[in-house]
């Protein structure tokens, strides 16, 4: 059945924009893939071998795209704000969904936290890791073999929400002062602020220092290292006690 001369002049135009906004997409996405690429590098550099960083980036594809459809510029951020938050939102549900983490490494992080919680309640202060150490029954060098095999479980541990897994808010989000918020840093109350600032304050001093750098600088690991005259490993495992601690401490606030 022949089409309306209205008709077929409304389809044709729609297919028209629709190859116009296909090809803009693509331009967006070929312009930001750079990022892409350094999100997934960032974060995969303190991943086990065996997680493939394409699918990384292309899950950091996705949520380029997801950015680009849900994007509204009435809500006064920008596009490459917002992108950088979909992007790494993206890649970081994606590595939640497979699971890469054994459920044996994530039991020993809980002990962890557990013991450091339990320490710094008993101590009035943060545990040395000696003190960590003899609650465990191990030697101070099998502590740290066991800090270093957890590392993996921290990559994502700041960068959800302890009070609801789904959250798309990273914790250290909160810490953003609230007259520079926009609407998509509006999060859900300030007590969660209160409490995790408090908890970074009480932090030992280099660890303090390495989650400074390491999430509002955003230096690598290797970066920090030169700045601090330490090697990478060691930055990296100061970095693994930091979150644990955080982890505990925020955990036995929203849970018990």
């Amino acid at each position: 059945m022949p089409k309306s001369g209205l008709a077929a002049e409304t389809l044709t135009m729609a297919r028209t924009i629709d190859k116009h906004r296909a090809k803009r997409n693509e331009e967006i996405i070929l312009k930001y893939a750079p990022l892409i690429k350094y999100i997934a590098s960032r974060i995969a550099a303190r991943l086990p071998l065996h997680v493939d960083i394409q699918d990384m980036i292309n899950s950091g594809v996705l949520g380029l795209m997801d950015a680009i459809e849900k994007f509204d510029p009435e809500k006064g951020v920008k596009f490459e704000t917002y992108a950088e938050y979909r992007i790494k939102g993206s890649i970081l549900d994606s590595l939640r969904a497979m699971d890469w983490v054994p459920r044996s490494v994530r039991k020993v992080a809980t002990m962890l936290e557990n013991t450091y919680v339990d320490l710094e309640k008993k101590l009035g202060r943060p545990a040395t890791d000696e003190e960590a150490a003899k609650a465990m029954n191990i030697g101070v060098e099998k502590f740290h073999k066991i800090v270093n095999r957890v590392s993996s479980v921290t990559m994502v541990s700041l960068e959800r929400d302890s009070k609801s897994d789904n959250s798309k808010h990273s914790l250290l989000d909160r810490l953003i002062p609230e007259d520079s918020k926009t609407a998509y840093d509006k999060l859900d109350t300030e007590e969660s602020r209160e409490v995790l600032i408090d908890c970074i304050e009480r932090l030992p001093e280099k660890e303090k220092t390495v989650i400074s750098l390491y999430y509002y600088n955003e230096l690598t690991m290797k970066e920090i290292g030169k700045i601090l005259k330490l090697t990478e490993s060691r930055v990296s495992q100061i970095h693994t006690k930091a979150v644990i601690r955080l982890r505990g401490k925020l955990k036995k606030f929203y849970y018990c």
